[in-house]
């Protein structure tokens, strides 16, 4: 009886667990330390694999393209950084409100007229990998927000990540990381969470 009753225990909180695990949440990291610090599905995620979701599942709903395309925070692109500044200045520099364009669901903003013309001329070529998500994040299945400091150009293309010291972590084995994130690019777009630092630039 006691032995019955503990297992009813067990699996009425696994499925708990389950249910609030595989809820779409948004994690906020104000202390700007790793994304898997702070992001739950990056260490054990109860909707993958093994999964307690399995039976009565509250993961069904999760679905591809769960989030945008492109990550933006308050509706602009890369916090407001300039994306072909990147390429034409070496650097991570602010945009502007009076120059702006609309592309892939976001607001881009740029230092100047001339860069915003080269944006919308080819903003493939200057658009950051992963919709502008952190690349660190994407390797790993998941989703975070970008530093736009944390920032490199690999074989013409741009690359962000959540922090300087992500940053670090990912330049670890660039070759490496960018396959995997290849590899893990759309379909990171069906996570559930997007680890957001909630820091604005």
């Amino acid at each position: 009886m006691r032995i019955q009753y503990l297992g009813a225990i067990a699996i009425a909180s696994l499925l708990t667990l389950g249910a609030v695990a595989c809820g779409t949440t948004t994690t906020t990291n104000t202390d700007a330390v790793s994304p898997e610090a702070v992001d739950p599905s990056a260490a054990a995620n109860p909707c993958a694999a093994a999964n307690p979701c399995a039976g009565a599942n509250p993961c069904a709903g999760a679905k591809a393209g769960t989030q945008p395309a492109v990550y933006a925070f308050e509706g602009v692109a890369i916090r407001g950084a300039d994306p072909v500044a990147y390429f034409t200045e070496g650097k991570a520099v602010k945009g502007s409100a009076d120059y702006e364009t609309t592309w892939g669901g976001a607001t881009w903003r740029f230092s100047s007229a001339e860069n915003m013309a080269a944006f919308e001329a080819d903003p493939e070529a200057y658009a950051p990998q992963y919709g502008g998500y952190c690349a660190w994040a994407v390797k790993s299945g998941y989703l975070a927000s970008v530093d736009p400091e944390a920032w490199k150009i690999v074989d013409g293309k741009l690359y962000l990540n959540y922090s300087a010291g992500v940053q670090r972590q990912w330049q670890g084995d660039i070759a490496g990381n960018i396959a995997l994130g290849d590899q893990n690019w759309p379909a990171a777009l069906s996570s559930d969470e997007v680890s957001e630092s909630g820091k604005s630039w």
